[in-house]
């Protein structure tokens, strides 16, 4: 029989060749299947899930129904392979799903992280390269983490000033121009980065030994810089904590698009098919979110349907 681990990288590939990304499901199940290899488990089942979170760690009911809706799903999948395997109930964890509120980050708040991600340690200097470059490039993009990370050298022209995301969300692809100030700085990450490893790689934003930097990696930066500059409080052996998160970056650079359009007197019902494509949304109304989400927008919203915002 084939255990847990060998299972689950069939299951990814078969998921992935349908288009999805599951950068972070892929994590949550790896480590699931390495707690079950501890404990000498070859089936799956609810007992061990429920053992898997006790070691876990700390998280809250929705974070941890979450995580159990990416064991049940690989659990369902197993369950068609051998009726052995157990498919855990729903119900273990009820939750709703409910987005996060956005943190909204200043310039200034903008700033500091750059600066800072630019001290962090290391080896030769390119892990703190590639943190600033890929927070700045976040924030000025609205880019997920996910698909920064994915760039491969030949998708980031530098002479145009374009970006070709082939493996976004569910798969799909979109090019992205940039500004001539972001083709700049992207210019000279690419010189420095030459500079310090020799011929460029592959992948665009790579750690200190010159590989794909990962989404576990980035985070982990992002969360150390936050609470360097204080956006989250600090925590003992070097946990990330809660607070203001990479995705926020995404929020910010859409909020502030909007609050543009309508401060300017711009048209936002027909702009707004400019920023869902520019983000990747796969529905306008996954754009339209952030004037709920955000009480400045839903304010300027409202006001302009009063007749109250002029250019």
């Amino acid at each position: 029989m084939s255990t847990l681990s060998e299972e689950l990288d069939r299951y990814l590939t078969v998921r992935r060749g349908l288009g999805y990304d599951l950068g972070t499901t892929e994590r949550i199940l790896r480590k699931f299947t390495a707690f079950a290899q501890q404990e000498g488990a070859d089936l799956m089942s609810t007992d061990l899930f429920r053992r898997w979170q006790e070691a876990f760690g700390r998280a809250n009911r929705h974070t941890w129904s979450a995580r159990l809706g990416m064991v049940r799903l690989f659990a369902q999948w197993l369950h068609c392979i051998d009726p052995r395997h157990e498919v855990i109930p729903q119900a273990l964890i009820p939750g709703r799903y409910r987005r996060t509120q956005p943190f909204i980050y200043s310039d200034e708040e903008i700033r500091r992280i750059v600066e800072t991600a630019a001290e962090l340690p290391s080896v030769n200097g390119i892990r703190a390269l590639t943190c600033s470059t890929l927070f700045g490039l976040i924030a000025v993009t609205g880019l997920r983490i996910s698909e920064a990370l994915s760039l491969d050298v030949a998708d980031v022209d530098l002479e145009v000033g374009v970006i070709t995301l082939r493996r976004g969300k569910l798969g799909k692809s979109r090019l992205l121009p940039l500004s001539e100030s972001t083709t700049r700085q992207l210019r000279a990450y690419a010189k420095e980065r030459e500079r310090l490893l020799g011929a460029l790689s592959p992948p665009f934003f790579v750690s200190d030994h010159g590989k794909r930097v990962t989404d576990c990696g980035a985070r982990y930066s992002f969360a150390g810089v936050c609470q360097t500059i204080g956006l989250r409080p600090t925590e003992k052996f070097n946990r990330h904590g809660r607070g203001p998160r990479i995705h926020d970056l995404r929020h910010t650079f859409a909020v502030r698009t909007l609050v543009n359009w309508y401060r300017s007197g711009a048209d936002p019902s027909r702009e707004m098919a400019k920023l869902t494509t520019y983000l990747g949304h796969t529905d306008p109304a996954h754009t339209y979110w952030y004037i709920e989400a955000v009480p400045e927008l839903l304010e300027l919203a409202s006001r302009r349907v009063e007749g109250e915002v002029r250019p």
